[in-house]
């Protein structure tokens, strides 16, 4: 009965090409635009370590005081003091905890004929590669020994390992870094988590790969300025010494922290911490700190741009736009033919079969439309970079889940609007309709 169904709806769809066309180009533009805007969304919305997001936490200090927390809402400023981030690592109050700050590197290759150039880098602690799940394609990261010690060894990124050696296993070899060498212990595979939760302040969410991880220790030892921001809200005086210790913000720092238990434990612990600095006459205020997951993280560094979401509001409408004018053109199509559907019940069919028939009509526009729309979905994600901006427009992919989801839509959002259109084709009175003709 299906394929019956099927083929009288499609015998139906090629009496009237145009309005079938303007149906398909109806839903086909409609999802196109919404699928386009929603992988934009569904990229910069993703969440980037699903496994630990909850986990994972990212404690803020009040170093500031009342005065600079009242433009901020009351909030702690969003980076940490060098002060602080060794305070916190000292006591190693959670079960794995890191400082990091995009360290300004350049790699140095041995091959002559090739120049030095930069490359993203970061200084952080041991613990950052089991909490941040890094992956290995060789070797492994240093040792927390390693740390104390401010020792020579680096972690390199599988680009960076080809680039400079061919892709074959480098770990043992050294890599000169700003003049200086360091033994490779590690060769980290693709690793690249969107968005960039680890360092938002800097990347605002969206940055190319690590491919240079030198210990935090090492970094500061060597003075290595960093390539992130750096806020002050008072002179930090003159050299690298005076800087660090001074109160300006340019750290990230974070704590593995399992369960809500040990979650509560370290609050307790930043509230006690604050209230320590105050007690020695540091801060002139009462503690201020938050200590937020991933998810809260992302959530209130806002990294999912208000563009991305204006534009899935949008383009949803025009998807709702396009479904009323499915659902007009549906309807003067069926009811032109309210007597070949008074026939139908005068022989014996039941309302039931008026409905499937029509509705596995309006499922093959669907279809069709689905195909229109996965073709200028394509066409959009390759357009996203003229909307939005090129680190954003980059994550913007046609991938299978796209692909079904896009089907998907324009399938159930065609028989949804086939719904009052059936109904009252359903409704005609076949005693009327042949006394009428």
């Amino acid at each position: 009965m299906f394929a019956y169904y099927l083929q009288l709806g499609l015998r139906s769809l090629r009496k009237n090409p145009l309005l079938t066309l303007l149906m398909v180009l109806a839903i086909g533009c409609g999802v196109a635009a919404s699928m386009t805007t929603y992988s934009v969304f569904r990229a910069t919305s993703n969440n980037p370590i699903p496994n630990k997001s909850s986990q994972l936490f990212v404690p803020q200090i009040d170093n500031w005081g009342p005065d600079s927390a009242k433009d901020n809402k009351g909030e702690p400023p969003n980076a940490m003091t060098y002060t602080d981030a060794i305070n916190l690592m000292r006591d190693k109050r959670a079960t794995r905890q890191t400082a990091l700050y995009p360290a300004a590197m350049s790699v140095v290759p041995e091959d002559a004929g090739m120049l030095p150039f930069r490359e993203t880098s970061y200084g952080w602690y041991a613990d950052a590669f089991g909490m941040f799940d890094v992956p290995f394609q060789f070797g492994h990261g240093w040792t927390a020994s390693e740390d104390d010690s401010h020792a020579a060894v680096a972690v390199i990124g599988r680009s960076l390992n080809e680039k400079l050696f061919n892709g074959a296993n480098s770990v043992g070899r050294n890599i000169n870094l700003n003049g200086r060498d360091y033994r490779i212990v590690g060769v980290a595979d693709k690793w690249n988590p969107e968005p960039v939760f680890y360092d938002v302040i800097n990347t605002n969410g969206f940055d190319d790969p690590i491919q240079v991880f030198i210990p935090f220790t090492r970094a500061v030892e060597l003075k290595t300025p960093t390539n992130g921001n750096n806020n002050c809200n008072h002179d930090a005086g003159n050299g690298w010494d005076a800087w660090i210790r001074s109160e300006c913000v340019w750290l990230g720092f974070w704590a593995e922290l399992p369960t809500k238990s040990e979650a509560d434990a370290y609050r307790q612990y930043l509230n006690g911490y604050a209230a320590e600095q105050q007690r020695a006459g540091r801060f002139r205020w009462a503690p201020n700190t938050r200590l937020r997951n991933v998810t809260e993280w992302l959530e209130y560094q806002k990294v999912v741009p208000q563009e991305a979401k204006v534009s899935l509001m949008v383009s949803l409408g025009f998807l709702l736009i396009c479904l009323v004018n499915t659902v007009g053109l549906l309807l003067a199509k069926f009811m032109r033919r309210s007597s070949e559907i008074g026939v139908r019940r005068a022989l014996g069919a039941t309302r039931k079969e008026i409905y499937l028939q029509f509705l596995i009509e309006a499922a093959a526009i669907g279809l069709a439309g689905g195909v229109v729309g996965l073709v200028l979905t394509g066409l959009g994600v390759l357009g996203v970079s003229l909307v939005f901006e090129p680190d954003i427009a980059k994550l913007a992919t046609l991938d299978v889940s796209l692909i079904l989801l896009t089907m998907l839509v324009a399938l159930l959002a065609t028989v949804l609007a086939a719904f009052y259109p059936t109904w009252r084709a359903a409704q005609v009175q076949p005693a009327w309709q042949l006394k009428s003709n």
